[in-house]
C-alpha cells in the first residue's frame, strides 16, 4: 500500500513537471512569433517572465516530492513521536499546526524569490522587507487561530461520528461560505487599506451601472495595491450584504472611465450570472470528493507507515494528498471558468461597448506583461479565463498583425 501510494504521488509530479515543460517549449518558440496583443517589448518580456516562473515552479514541485518522501518516510511518525498530548483533539491542533509551519518554511525561499528576485527583476513588485514580514505575521496568526480552530472541530468530529466525513465536509463547506462573506470586510482590510472612491464622477457611474442591474453593494472602494505590485485588477466580492466593488489604485490610473467601466461592467456580469455561486457549488463538489476519499482510507494504510489511524494523521494525509485531487480536478472547474469568462464578457461590452472592454483587456495585459499564448494542456489544468485572442474575437474584435511594430491592433468590424 505504501508502494501504492507513492506511485500514485510521483505519477501527479511527472504530470505537473509534464504540463509546466509542455508551456515553456511552446512560450519559448512563441516568443519569437509575431507578436499578438502586446507591444514588442512587453511581449518578449512576458514570454520570459512566464518560462522563468514555469521553471521556479518546477523546482518546487520537486521540491514538494522532497518534502512527501520526508513525512511519508518519517516524517509524520517523527512529529508524532515528539507532540505529547494526551488529548487527542488537542494533540490534532499542535500536530497539524506543526505540519503546516514546517511546510511553510520549505517553502518560503520560493516565495522570497518570487516577491524580491523575479518580480522586481520584471518591474512588478514594490514589496519590501518590513512588508513582507507583516504579511507573513498576519498570515501565521491567522492560520494558527482559524486553522486551529477548524482542525479542533474536526477532530471532534472523526472522533464521535462514524460517518464523520459526512460532517466534516458539512463543516467546511459552511465555512467557504462564511469566509466568502467577510473577505470582503475583514479578512482583506487587513492587508489592504480600502478607501471610499474620491472620484464623484467616476463613482456616480459606476453606482448607475450597479443600479441597473439591480446590485446593491458596500460600496465602490479603491485599494492601496501599489504598496505590493504594479499589476492592475479590480474585483466583485462578498455575498449578502458585504458584497462590494474593489478596484485596484494602479488600474484607475491606467484606464479611461469608460474601460474601467467596462471592467466593471464583465464584473457584474459574473454576478448577473450567479458565477460566485456557481464556483462555490464546484468547490463543494471537490471537498465533497475528498472528504468521501479521505474519510474511507483504510488502517493499513497508516500503519504501512508506522502510525495509528487519528484524526491528525487523516488530516496530514488530507493536505498531503488533496493538492492531486484539486490538480485533476482543475479542467472540470477551469472550463465552466472559461464559460463564464465569455459571458461576462458579453456583459460588459453590452454596458459600456465591445471596443472599450477590448481596448481595457489589451491595456491590462500589457501592463501586466500576461502572456497571450500558452499551450493547450496548460490551459485545460491552469486557465480559469480564456486566451486573450479568442476574447477579443468573441468581442467582435478584427485583428490586424501587419503594422511595423507588430503590435496587436483591434477595432470594431466594418461589416
Amino acid at each position: 500500500m505504501l508502494i501504492t501510494i507513492g506511485v500514485v504521488y510521483f505519477a501527479y509530479i511527472l504530470m505537473k513537471i509534464y504540463v509546466s515543460v509542455m508551456e515553456v517549449g511552446y512560450v519559448s518558440k512563441a516568443k519569437y512569433d509575431k507578436p499578438v496583443i502586446l507591444t514588442l517589448k512587453n511581449y518578449i518580456k512576458a514570454a520570459e517572465y512566464k518560462i522563468a516562473g514555469q521553471r521556479m515552479g518546477m523546482l518546487s514541485t520537486m521540491v514538494d516530492y522532497m518534502l512527501f518522501i520526508f513525512w511519508i518516510g518519517f516524517g509524520l511518525k517523527w512529529l508524532d513521536g515528539l507532540i505529547m498530548i494526551d488529548d487527542i483533539a488537542l494533540k490534532s491542533v499542535a500536530f497539524i499546526l506543526a505540519f503546516g509551519a514546517i511546510n511553510y518554511l520549505v517553502s518560503l525561499p520560493f516565495d522570497i524569490y518570487q516577491s524580491f528576485v523575479l518580480d522586481k527583476k520584471f518591474g512588478f513588485s514594490n514589496m519590501d522587507a518590513k512588508l513582507f514580514i507583516t504579511d507573513a505575521i498576519k498570515g501565521a496568526v491567522m492560520f494558527v487561530l482559524i486553522g486551529g480552530l477548524v482542525t479542533w472541530l474536526i477532530s471532534l468530529i472523526i472522533i464521535n461520528f462514524e460517518n464523520w466525513w459526512i460532517w466534516g465536509f458539512a463543516l467546511i463547506f459552511v465555512i467557504v461560505l462564511i469566509v466568502n462573506i467577510i473577505y470582503p470586510t475583514v479578512i482583506a482590510p487587513l492587508f489592504n487599506k480600502f478607501t471610499i472612491l474620491e472620484n464623484e464622477a467616476l463613482k456616480e457611474s459606476i453606482e448607475k451601472l450597479l443600479s441597473s442591474v439591480g446590485l446593491k453593494t458596500d460600496g465602490v472602494f479603491t485599494i492601496d495595491a501599489s504598496k505590493r505590485d504594479n499589476r492592475l485588477n479590480a474585483y466583485f466580492g462578498g455575498l449578502g450584504k458585504s458584497k462590494r466593488v474593489v478596484l485596484y489604485d494602479t488600474l484607475i490610473e491606467k484606464l479611461t472611465k469608460q474601460e474601467l467601466l467596462a471592467v466593471l461592467g464583465h464584473e457584474l456580469g459574473h454576478f448577473k450570472h450567479k458565477d460566485i455561486i456557481k464556483n462555490i457549488a464546484l468547490t463543494g463538489g471537490l471537498l465533497f470528493v475528498m472528504f468521501a476519499i479521505f474519510g474511507n482510507l483504510p488502517q493499513e494504510l497508516f500503519s504501512s507507515i508506522g502510525i495509528e489511524k487519528t484524526p491528525y494523521a487523516i488530516l496530514a494525509f488530507f493536505m498531503i494528498f488533496s493538492p492531486i485531487i484539486s490538480f485533476f480536478y482543475m479542467p472540470i472547474f477551469g472550463y465552466f471558468s472559461r464559460k463564464n469568462e465569455y459571458h461576462a464578457d458579453e456583459f460588459g461590452a453590452a454596458c459600456e461597448s465591445a471596443v472599450d472592454l477590448a481596448n481595457a483587456l489589451q491595456k491590462l495585459a500589457n501592463e501586466n506583461k500576461s502572456f497571450p499564448k500558452s499551450h493547450p494542456l496548460f490551459i485545460m489544468f491552469y486557465h480559469t479565463h480564456p486566451p486573450l485572442v479568442e476574447r477579443l474575437k468573441r468581442l467582435g474584435m478584427a485583428i490586424d498583425e501587419s503594422e511595423e511594430d507588430k503590435n496587436l491592433q483591434i477595432s470594431c468590424p466594418s461589416t
